[in-house]
């Protein structure tokens, strides 16, 4: 009974901090649907540029937010501790390390012509996009700063300090677009490329919310975070190694999964339009529902790293288990739903039967990947609140680019065991390697909650 009765406040716990996360996820999505939806009333030729520029920003965004993603174990485990000064600490190296970062990706967006001169990207939407993601750039110095801060909010378990900041930032997004892209109050019109400016402006507000949330919040550790008062300790290079060396791999880690669907976009490009737009259904549908998954492994990051810095083995022990079987349940019920209502999906979308055709049938291989993706992204999550990040990011890099993409390309393309060419062969290698990485990744779950196990540093406290 007591042990039903522990489980049932694992799960609640979990849950709760789940619901925040997934909010502020969902904030974030919406900032690209209005982007997408206000470019394309201002013209196709702007939303084809926004297309395009989010294509290439999101990859390079995606990095900074893997390398933040350090800041959330750290606050979490000197939070368990009791420890004040390591949660500023963190949260201000963090803060240092991702205006440095941001700062410096920045000229990579600047330069981007060849690249999509390159790709056979049409000449009159070059120049917007190249506008676009001039604008968009200036986000990522105030976003490194912002994912910094998240990172803080929710190590200290404040999920719902995030929330609130990225329904700021939305807020802002939509008046920002409203303005920027139409040439409203005076302002000129600077169509697509005005969705680059707002989107910078949005995090510029999401960081400054939440700061001031922080700030005011009265949390250990959040104090002063802004201050120069013992500036040089951020500068040691042992603290900013040990920060990079877990933050680094996260980065690629998260690079490495946007980055191969990047990949598997061109390759089916020679499919033709309607393959294209089927493979994009699935792909987009995908990318919503990795949201449930995500915000559930950042909870079980924040728990994991808690409890670490407790001291308490035996209620690592449970949450594991608990937020896998969560992470698991959950997963099954996503799957079930995409085979149900798979034509209804795709109806969603377009109204070309032929396109819908197809895409029910990607969506059968989307509601398959759900159940191993779930298990991959949640032992991701554990692993991250033990300050293990190097090893799961080898096993990405080996499973996805070394048996995934290749696999896929076999199949999809190159008439791998007769199959036809089509999309359907690279969702099999994504499936194939997921399932590898589930294995690898669940090896590793066990055998670092073993260590615990056996280490005398951990106190057996319950």
């Amino acid at each position: 009974m007591r042990s039903f009765f522990l489980i049932t406040h694992e799960i609640t716990t979990l849950l709760r901090l789940t619901g925040p996360l997934l909010l502020a996820q969902l904030t974030q999505t919406a900032m690209g649907f209005v982007d997408t939806v206000m470019a394309g009333r201002y013209s196709a030729l702007d939303l084809a540029a926004v297309a395009i520029g989010s294509s290439i920003f999101f990859p390079v965004y995606l990095f900074l937010i893997g390398l933040q993603s350090a800041v959330t174990p750290m606050v979490a485990q000197a939070h368990g501790r009791g420890d004040g000064a390591g949660i500023n600490g963190s949260i201000r190296l963090g803060m240092l390390i991702g205006l440095t970062m941001g700062t410096l990706l920045m000229p990579l967006l600047w330069h981007c012509i060849p690249f999509m001169e390159w790709l056979d990207v049409s000449a009159e939407v070059i120049p917007i996009t190249n506008r676009y993601l001039y604008g968009i750039s200036w986000s990522l110095p105030s976003g490194g700063l912002f994912f910094a801060l998240k990172g803080g909010g929710d190590g200290l378990g404040k999920a719902r300090l995030s929330m609130v900041a990225g329904c700021c930032g939305l807020s802002v997004n939509i008046v920002a677009n409203s303005l920027l892209i139409y040439g409203k109050l005076g302002l000129p019109a600077l169509g697509g490329a005005g969705c680059g400016w707002a989107t910078s402006i949005s995090v510029a507000a999401m960081m400054t919310t939440m700061a001031l949330l922080l700030q005011r919040s009265r949390l250990s550790g959040t104090d002063h975070l802004f201050s120069l008062q013992n500036a040089k300790r951020l500068f040691r290079i042992n603290e900013v190694f040990s920060f990079l060396r877990l933050g680094l791999p996260l980065g690629v880690t998260l690079f490495i999964d946007c980055s191969i669907f990047t990949v598997i976009a061109l390759f089916i490009a020679k499919l033709g339009p309607d393959v294209v737009a089927a493979h994009q259904i699935a792909l987009n549908f995908t990318s919503i529902m990795y949201m449930l998954p995500y915000s559930l492994a950042t909870a079980l990051t924040v728990r994991v790293g808690y409890t670490i810095g407790r001291g308490r083995l035996q209620r690592l022990q449970r949450i594991v288990p608990t937020g896998l079987g969560l992470a698991l349940s959950g997963a099954v019920l996503t799957c079930l739903t995409i085979l149900i209502f798979s034509p209804q999906i795709a109806a969603l979308y377009t109204n070309d039967r032929t396109i819908q055709t197809l895409a029910v049938s990607l969506l059968a291989y989307v509601a398959m990947v759900q159940i191993p993706d779930a298990l991959q992204v949640n032992s991701g999550g554990i692993l991250r609140g033990c300050k293990d990040t190097r090893v799961p990011m080898l096993f990405m890099m080996v499973t996805y680019w070394g048996i995934g993409l290749p696999l896929g390309y076999g199949l999809g393309l190159g008439g791998l065991g007769g199959m036809e060419p089509g999309p359907q062969g690279f969702w099999i290698g994504l499936l194939t390697a997921l399932i590898i990485a589930d294995l690898f990744l669940l090896t590793r779950v066990v055998k670092t909650i073993r260590k615990f196990q056996q280490s005398k540093k951990i106190r057996l406290i319950e």
